[in-house]
């Protein structure tokens, strides 16, 4: 779990159990289990807003300094929505202090804190108390905590529940990010970092020039594409052939990248992204997405390529990911 996450630093977390699939299309052996353990008792993972403002599994070493490069963009994009919802400063304030003394006796859902801000006499309607408790994690009060047996999201006092870890700060903290993204998603442009991380493309920029100079990037060039970059010094990894992989919805692969044109054939991305924000789980056969999948009412995997077959992809490799996910939810 551990090294899958350092590896790819973020998995999207908008939908739980997507995220887990995520973290297994990523590893081997893992299960649904593991996942909720590491955000549950063994706190090595951590559910939050940070790119982007999108939710994201990332682990826990690695939360506070993420916060504290991304959360003050966040929270200056979002003090038009606190006047929207009539949240000025006293009412935040209020809500954050009555926030942190509910979190004081443990573990609490979103809709028991909009109790507490009730009694507190706040206004609790509508998206009042998700936009309160989204303000106190990026402020660094409180994080997600474990997830209750239901499913339901809990939070906890962020200084309770995560490590203390003395991570990277300022221009440094970018190049970190950036970094790990490569890892990650390289090839990869200025302009795809820029966009994934949130932070706008003076900052990626900088970023870029900082790396590219220090001889921790070099360009390259791929599908036809320019502008993209590789960690230096990486050994080529041989070109994939026959390999089969299920993606959930919402997956990184496909959120990584300004041009979607490596990974889906444009006649293709309506099935992708059909709209309302929404990302289709897809099969992706040596990096290229076949078509896409769904669990239907006996929860058994229904799987619809695009062309009505699946081009390239070998019965075994298939049948193994198609067991594999099996495995996985049902440990």
């Amino acid at each position: 779990m551990a090294a899958v996450l350092e590896r790819c630093l973020a998995v999207q977390a908008q939908d739980l159990r997507a995220a887990a699939l995520g973290v297994r299309a990523r590893g081997s052996g893992l299960t649904e289990a593991d996942v909720y353990r590491a955000l549950g008792t063994e706190r090595t993972l951590v559910r939050g807003w940070f790119m982007r403002g999108t939710l994201y599994l990332v682990p826990a070493r690695d939360a506070a300094w993420l916060r504290e490069l991304l959360a003050p963009l966040l929270l200056r994009r979002s003090e038009r929505r606190y006047r929207e919802l009539g949240l000025g400063p006293t009412e935040l304030e209020r809500a954050e202090r009555v926030i942190a003394e509910a979190l004081a006796g443990g573990p609490l859902t979103r809709d028991e804190l909009a109790v507490r801000m009730t009694e507190a006499g706040l206004d609790a309607s509508g998206q009042v108390p998700f936009h309160l408790v989204r303000r106190s994690a990026l402020l660094g009060t409180v994080c997600f905590g474990p997830v209750r047996e239901d499913g339901s999201a809990t939070y906890v006092l962020a200084n309770d529940w995560l490590p203390a870890f003395a991570g990277p700060s300022g221009p440094a903290a970018v190049g970190e990010l950036l970094r790990r993204y490569l890892a990650a998603h390289g090839p990869a442009t200025a302009a795809d970092f820029a966009t994934w991380s949130g932070l706008g493309l003076p900052a990626a920029r900088s970023a870029w020039r900082e790396l590219l100079g220090a001889g921790l990037i070099e360009p390259c060039r791929v599908g036809g594409l320019d502008g993209h970059a590789l960690p230096a010094g990486a050994p080529p990894g041989p070109e994939p052939v026959g390999d089969v992989r299920l993606l959930p919805a919402y997956d990184n692969y496909l959120v990584g990248f300004t041009d979607r044109r490596l990974s889906v054939e444009p006649e293709h991305e309506r099935r992708v992204w059909p709209g309302g924000g929404r990302i289709s789980p897809t099969i992706v056969v040596d990096g290229l997405v076949r078509g896409v999948w769904r669990r239907d009412r006996t929860r058994a995997v229904a799987l619809e390529p695009f062309d009505g077959v699946l081009d390239g992809a070998g019965p075994a490799a298939l049948d193994a990911e198609l067991r594999d996910i099996a495995r996985f939810l049902a440990a």
